[in-house]
């Protein structure tokens, strides 16, 4: 293979889909590696590995076959303008609505109690261990003993930032332990 000089970093004269496909198979550290040796700086911590994989495979194409030009790009923005708004918010809202809807048939897998626990999807509710539930939420009750949310407990949805949580309710009392009948508020925790 060739090696060539562009823009001050050295590419190899291989095809884009070859590099492309190359990255496919890195994981998150290579592709952190990857991202070091075509922008000449450290990856963002926050980007995932798809993003990270799609900002380089952009990046790769972009130096090989040139950038958009100047006026599509405008065609672009003026596009985006018109979609911000409510408009967005709307899109985005049913686009994350459609993520999250599980089809019949559907089997979601959680490891529980280091025992994979799979829960098949029905048209009306929730099979798992010969039985059927009407939620998720009663499945991860019947699996673990406690109450969860059970969208939450099969990783269906995130785990609420905790400011949000505390700005919504007040925080609960909770029994000290070692003294049966006291209460007490729960310190927060205070940066040292």
């Amino acid at each position: 293979m060739q090696k060539k000089r562009r823009r001050g970093r050295t590419s190899t004269k291989t095809s884009v889909e070859d590099e492309i496909a190359h990255l496919r198979g890195l994981d998150l550290g290579g592709l952190r590696a990857r991202w070091q040796s075509v922008f000449q700086r450290s990856a963002p911590a926050h980007l995932t590995r798809h993003l990270l994989f799609a900002v380089i495979a952009y990046r790769l194409q972009v130096d090989r076959f040139g950038d958009l030009d100047h006026a599509t790009k405008q065609v672009l923005d003026r596009a985006i303008a018109k979609e911000a708004g409510p408009a967005m918010s709307a899109r985005l809202a049913n686009f994350d609505q459609k993520r999250t809807e599980l089809s019949p048939g559907t089997v979601l897998v959680r490891e529980w109690d280091r025992r994979p626990q799979r829960v098949m999807v029905l048209a009306d509710g929730f099979a798992w261990s010969g039985q059927t539930y009407d939620s998720l939420s009663k499945v991860a009750f019947a699996i673990t003993g406690t109450k969860w949310n059970g969208p939450r407990f099969f990783g269906l949805r995130d785990r609420e930032d905790r400011s949000a949580i505390s700005k919504r309710r007040p925080p609960r009392t909770v029994r000290a332990p070692g003294a049966p009948g006291q209460r007490h508020r729960p310190r927060s925790p205070v940066a040292g």
